[in-house]
């Protein structure tokens, strides 16, 4: 996927071949495939370890972006140069592209926590951006949990709520059938009174080749389901938009509520860790909030993500750390389920 819709074909085979070669090196080829070298490396010296994720953006000086974009190596740790072996150090170019390594600490599905009141409520009708969730099967039945419904889909004529994977089938553990609850028990649903869904279909996540962390739930009771978001965010079209690299979003979520960010990179292959295992991601979102302030925490797994400018929806949140979220393209999300947004 293009880092700029500006980019001329030429420079945007140059960028993938550069990020190719780079995953090569610390996603599974042979340790010395391409690094003699990486600009960091883990406190086990392993920088397969390390490394995170790898994706096309603009590279950051200083903390502030460039205009030049490069192949960007997300890491769990950064170390000085002064403090690495030359052996150690990803090359400041690879073959003729910028590198720029960012520290983002470990990528985790976002799916427990607390915060933003009406989001956690009992809310009737339904909103986006509000609470949901499952009951823990046995052995865990002592644990509870929530996420984000992100928006209300179609198929069919039936009316659905969408979200991830991790919050409406449990990493894929649940069976089809499973009860949806609203708010999610974590937030004070019960289960006698709070059913509003269950489980339709979801995704299932595999070691390596994700595109997506997405399921749906059938709604019990289509009438008391609003497309009208928590807070903040309003979907105007229920065509997608294609995300591209500057384009300023905004979420509303279970967990920090709403909250704008600016999306750095289309097209990052992450590793996303979850109870059941890591997974590796191709061709994912990176969001970084604006003005110093997170975009997401954990809990707002699920939350749409809209462009600010025209009101369109753009991706499906599902994963971060402390400084960057990580987002699904949402064409992907509902060609995957078959489904189409409402407004």
């Amino acid at each position: 996927m293009p880092a700029s819709s500006t980019m001329s074909p030429a420079r945007l085979e140059q960028l993938r071949a550069a990020k190719a070669e780079v995953l090569r090196g610390f996603f599974g080829a042979p340790r010395n495939a391409i690094l003699a070298s990486s600009a960091i490396r883990a406190v086990t010296a392993d920088p397969q370890i390390n490394v995170v994720g790898v994706g096309i953006g603009r590279k950051r000086v200083a903390g502030r972006l460039t205009a030049t974009t490069c192949v960007r190596v997300y890491v769990k740790h950064k170390l000085a140069k002064v403090a690495m072996s030359a052996a150690a150090l990803v090359p400041a170019r690879i073959n003729g592209v910028d590198t720029d390594v960012i520290e983002t600490g470990a990528f985790r599905a976002f799916a427990l926590s607390a915060s933003a009141k009406k989001a956690r409520s009992k809310l009737r009708p339904i909103q986006p951006g509000c609470s949901v969730g499952f009951v823990f099967p046995p052995p865990k039945d002592n644990f509870v949990m929530a996420g984000t419904l992100g928006a209300i889909v179609t198929r069919q004529g039936q009316t659905f709520l969408l979200s991830n994977n991790h919050v409406l089938a449990d990493e894929g553990q649940l069976a089809l059938g499973a009860p949806i609850y609203q708010p999610g028990l974590l937030d004070g649903g019960k289960v006698v009174t709070d059913l509003v869904a269950t489980l339709a279909q979801f995704i299932p996540l595999v070691p390596a080749g994700n595109s997506v962390d997405v399921a749906i739930a059938k709604a019990d009771a289509p009438a008391q389901v609003s497309s009208k978001f928590v807070s903040g965010v309003s979907l105007k079209s229920t065509v997608p938009l294609t995300a591209t690299v500057n384009l300023a979003v905004h979420k509303v979520g279970r967990t920090t509520g709403y909250t704008r960010g600016v999306i750095e990179d289309i097209s990052a292959d992450v590793k996303v860790g979850y109870d059941t295992g890591e997974f590796l991601f191709n061709n994912q979102i990176i969001i970084k909030g604006a003005a110093g302030v997170a975009f997401s925490d954990a809990g707002d797994s699920g939350s749409l993500i809209v462009d600010r400018a025209s009101g369109r929806a753009t991706g499906l949140l599902f994963a971060g750390s402390t400084s960057f979220t990580i987002a699904n393209h949402i064409e992907a999300v509902l060609l995957a389920l078959g489904v189409t947004l409402v407004k």
